[in-house]
């Protein structure tokens, strides 16, 4: 069993109540939860601290059989910690799940199939984890004195001329995939042996301010 879990605190500093924003006619969470439940043999659930949140996502389909401790719903609360307790919750209910894919509803934008490409590669690959990345180029410095390239300014490449070596990607926090001991045994969603899921660059659209609704807005709406 896989077990899909979809954090949604309240609490919100940049855009407040976004889990639950008007996002292309439909709460902002609804988007990811309607996208897992999509996809066979995934047990959607979210993991929230807030009951308006709760019914907003049980009434799309997610379970949510208990709401989140306030321990584990503050400002300072890393993710880890919400998808152990959720694991730990669940084995205790249906069972020990083998795998958890957590997925971020502030990146709502996924394309139909990518899931279930991300599940499917996840089991050819025979990876422990997997992290969702989108492309960058790889024109990157980091500062320094002096700061230094992640290419060679002697030699410039071409866009089309990049090797694989050279690829440059960017994480982009909407899909995470992971066996279940990697969180029993290193308390985080990536360890053992790590595999890339590339994803399309639209995709990598994360919600943090009133423009970032805007685009995702336009990029959810019907073609």
């Amino acid at each position: 069993m896989t077990l899909c879990v979809v954090p949604a605190r309240g609490g919100s500093k940049g855009v407040p109540r976004k889990n639950l924003l008007d996002v292309g006619g439909k709460p902002l969470i609804v988007w990811t939860i309607e996208q897992a439940l999509a996809v066979p043999g995934l047990d959607v659930l979210v993991s929230t601290d807030d009951e308006e949140i709760a019914d907003v996502a049980r009434a799309a389909g997610a379970r949510v059989p208990w709401l989140r401790p306030d321990e584990l719903a503050q400002d300072t609360t890393p993710t880890e910690p919400v998808v152990r307790h959720a694991i730990d919750r669940v084995t205790a209910e249906r069972g020990r799940p083998d795998a958890v894919m957590l997925l971020q509803a502030t990146s709502p934008v996924r394309h139909e199939g990518t899931l279930a490409r991300a599940l499917a590669e996840f089991a050819d690959t025979g990876v422990d984890s997997m992290v969702g990345v989108v492309e960058q180029p790889p024109f990157i410095w980091r500062a320094g004195d002096p700061p230094t390239a992640a290419y060679d300014v002697a030699a410039r490449p071409r866009r089309q001329d990049l090797t694989d070596d050279m690829r440059r990607y960017r994480e982009t926090g909407s899909l995470y995939l992971t066996r279940t001991e990697v969180y029993e045994q290193h308390d985080n969603r990536l360890g053992g042996r790590i595999g890339l899921f590339v994803m399309a660059e639209d995709e990598g659209v994360d919600i943090d301010t009133e423009l970032d609704v805007a685009l995702v807005t336009r990029l959810l709406a019907p073609r």
